[in-house]
């Protein structure tokens, strides 16, 4: 029996309802649209809890912040509640204070220390794991982890201890070691250049672990060929790491870096901890000078129009950090 081919495709069988899958799209529909509205219930029942903690712990904040700025809010208002809005007032006296300049300028001079210790340490001790055995590779991560997870607070108060006169072990050390004469009753936190360097070591010694874990991974990643072929021409291991390594590494390199600049903008608790902005003042960056005016001078006012000029600041490097990922190829 031959069959016929027309352009309107199979005749039904005697007995078939040519209606009967009409109703199954409908019903997927209605099905998809009850997984959507399911889905979207869902992920409102999630996002309620986490909604309602930033709420509280962030936007909150940065309201009171922003109208605390634009008020006389100081100590009597604590008690009183009472305060008077007062305009631009307290940014004019901000930036009219040669002291939060000297903030300012106190405060990029030491983050750009900081940052360039901790990335060109941390580039160093990546290169190095690439050169060790297994062993000793993950025991070294494993310390580099340590370091890095140790609360900031915490290991702020030993590091203290460390250089603390009388009977700090570091001055004990320098003094055995007969460098710079005795040290043994040298008070690190009341010299300006020696406060400085304390506090350098210890941020510098809480970053490292995460800028050479992050370029450790990501010098492990390239592809090696490249490497190999540079070897082959006759390159050294000096030119082969900053003329090959270090341009195929360059956008982890500059978000590492762009953190960095970050963070190391908002250093508080080490300074506070060492040194409290001491000696007069010497060690103040522009997070204790704040500090200072909020809650020691206790003129809440003119620190809220300090802490929303430094997170403008901070919005600048953000934007650029965002940027960066971007071009990059990261997913936000």
């Amino acid at each position: 029996m031959t069959s016929v081919t027309t352009g309107v495709g199979p005749v039904p069988h005697s007995g078939e309802d040519p209606t009967r899958d009409q109703g199954a799209p409908r019903r997927r529909n209605k099905r998809q649209r009850g997984l959507r509205s399911n889905d979207g219930k869902t992920a409102a029942m999630l996002f309620g809890p986490t909604g309602l903690i930033l709420i509280a712990l962030v936007a909150v904040p940065i309201v009171f912040l922003l109208i605390s700025s634009f008020s006389d809010f100081n100590q009597r208002s604590l008690f009183t509640g009472e305060f008077n809005i007062v305009g631009l007032r307290q940014y004019v006296i901000a930036l009219s204070d040669s002291e939060f300049w000297f903030a300012i300028l106190r405060t990029v001079l030491f983050t750009a220390a900081l940052v360039l210790g901790s990335v060109l340490i941390g580039m160093y001790i990546s290169q190095m794991m690439t050169r060790l055995n297994g062993a000793m590779r993950y025991l070294v991560t494993f310390v580099l982890i340590f370091a890095w997870a140790m609360p900031n607070v915490a290991s702020s108060i030993v590091w203290k201890w460390l250089f603390q006169p009388g009977y700090g072990v570091v001055n004990w050390m320098l003094t055995r070691l007969r460098i710079f004469g005795d040290m043994s009753n040298t008070a690190w936190s009341n010299n300006t250049a020696l406060a400085l360097i304390c506090i350098w070591m210890l941020v510098v010694w809480q970053a490292v672990p995460y800028i050479a874990i992050t370029l450790y991974a990501a010098t492990i990643a390239v592809d090696h060929s490249c490497l190999e072929a540079a070897q082959l021409d006759g390159a050294g291991s000096w030119r082969l790491y900053w003329q090959i390594l270090v341009p195929m590494i360059k956008p982890n390199l500059l978000v590492v870096a762009i953190l960095s600049v970050i963070w190391d903008f908002n250093v508080f608790n080490q300074i506070w901890l060492v040194s409290q902005g001491g000696p007069a003042g010497s060690t103040a960056t522009i997070g204790v000078f704040t500090y200072t005016k909020a809650f020691v001078s206790f003129d809440i006012g003119q620190g809220s129009a300090i802490a929303v000029i430094t997170m403008l600041m901070l919005l600048v490097l953000t934007g650029v950090y965002i940027r960066n990922l971007l071009k990059s190829g990261e997913d936000l």
